[in-house]
């Protein structure tokens, strides 16, 4: 008898699966009225998504203040990362120039999503970057944008240096010691005390770490907050526009993607303007301190500008976790933790180490004849220091031999040569000292 097989719909009709969409929102200043687009930009593409039946709303990703040629936008990456993921089916944005006017940008986001198979959807061109002809049209876009881009760099180039060679302050946000509000400078005198003290206390002869640290001892509020350390008081005493003076183009743009300000070494033009706005020091004071920061630097070379020695980021201070750097003490090389720099021996008492003792170590430690400086890198991945004397040299494969070391006692280190170096030393003081009131007088 023949089998008689009957086949049962399912009553139950499946559901397709929904798109999950999210979007992309950007605008490239914090002024009020972008912060007020963005954030109507945000509630439009939110209901935008949560409207459409077939879409999963997925969230919108907002970067606040932040150019289309800049790749380190943080809600744009994590957008990438969840593409990644697989979180995220389709991508809304307004503009091509809203996801990136750099084109090289633009298509290599566009295509590596292609490859995940995510759509990106550009409202204002109406272009699907799935549909056939959509990365044609993406490149001939994204290229306007890029050029859109680099005219109004340019332009806003020009007006800056016009202003500049007018003696115009441009774009001053802030410096300390001043206010400046609607434009116009005006003096703090908490902040300009405090300014004057600093001067003062230079020209008497105080180092930037000691009135550091008399400013952290007094309470002294730092703007912006933070922490009074040596490069701020170097940063002060540097600053001409403590005087009312104001050296201009100290910095300028070096191109239109990146918008990375880089030191204007001769590149572009300065402008040195008088009285662009109220004084805190006088000249003279101002004068004498740079004279004594120049005799300074003299004496003290420190380490060059961009120089990478082999111990350099190797060193790894023990107490408070920084990084060694070298200094050149009159001709003496020495190894210094940061914060002891920085900060002084009451925020890491560490102990200096000098050049030699590390590659007298380090030489040890390899067993070789001579310190080879390729060998070391190499070998040696870092080099810590638990406590005074003692150094740690953690080697690339992971093992450790620990070193013991000693200074030299003060007859050894001190011979008739390093004693004639002394005397002459104090001697080029004197006579410094000397011609610095000679002058004053």
């Amino acid at each position: 008898m023949a089998r008689n097989i009957r086949k049962i719909e399912p009553l139950v009709l499946k559901v397709p699966a929904k798109k999950r969409v999210a979007a992309y929102a950007r605008v490239s200043t914090g002024k009020d009225a972008m912060l007020h687009s963005l954030s109507a930009q945000i509630s439009y593409y939110s209901e935008l998504i949560q409207k459409h039946r077939g879409w999963e709303y997925k969230g919108v990703y907002a970067d606040k203040a932040i150019t289309g040629t800049k790749d380190i936008r943080p809600e744009f990456q994590r957008l990438l990362d969840d593409c990644r993921d697989g979180k995220i089916d389709m991508v809304i944005t307004k503009s091509i120039s809203r996801l990136a006017r750099n084109t090289v940008t633009m298509l290599e986001t566009v295509r590596e999503l292609k490859n995940l198979n995510i759509d990106v959807y550009f409202e204002k061109e109406n272009i699907h970057s799935l549909s056939g002809d959509g990365e044609l049209m993406l490149t001939i876009l994204a290229s306007f944008a890029q050029e859109e881009s680099r005219s109004v760099s340019e332009n806003c180039k020009w007006r800056i240096r016009k202003e500049f060679e007018a003696g115009e302050l441009v774009n001053l946000q802030f410096i300390y010691g001043y206010r400046i509000k609607k434009g116009k400078i005006e003096i703090e005198r908490s902040e300009a005390e405090i300014v004057r003290m600093i001067f003062k206390d230079y020209v008497d002869g105080m180092g930037y770490s000691l009135i550091a640290k008399k400013l952290r001892e007094k309470g002294a509020r730092k703007m912006r907050g933070g922490i009074w350390n040596a490069q701020s008081i170097t940063n002060i005493i540097k600053n001409e526009k403590y005087t009312g003076n104001a050296l201009l183009q100290k910095r300028y743009v070096k191109d239109h993607l990146t918008k990375k300000l880089v030191l204007n070494k001769g590149n572009l033009p300065q402008y040195y303007a008088e009285g662009t706005h109220p004084a805190i020091i006088d000249i003279d004071t101002f004068k004498r301190a740079q004279e004594i920061m120049r005799k300074n630097r003299e004496r003290h070379p420190g380490k060059t500008e961009n120089k990478k020695y082999p111990f350099t980021s190797k060193i790894l201070c023990g107490i408070c976790g920084k990084n060694y750097t070298r200094r050149n003490k009159e001709g003496r090389i020495l190894w210094i933790c940061s914060t002891y720099l920085g900060f002084g021996k009451d925020s890491c008492p560490s102990k200096q180490i000098p050049e030699k003792i590390l590659i007298s170590l380090a030489t040890q430690v390899l067993e070789l004849k001579k310190f080879d400086e390729v060998i070391f890198e190499q070998s040696i991945k870092q080099i810590q220091v638990p406590a005074p004397n003692i150094l740690v040299f953690v080697l690339q494969d992971g093992s450790t031999i620990k070193k013991e070391w000693r200074y030299k006692t003060h007859s050894e280190r001190w011979s008739e040569e390093a004693r004639q170096k002394a005397r002459e030393r104090n001697i080029k003081r004197l006579e410094g000292r000397n011609a610095l009131c000679r002058q004053e007088q």
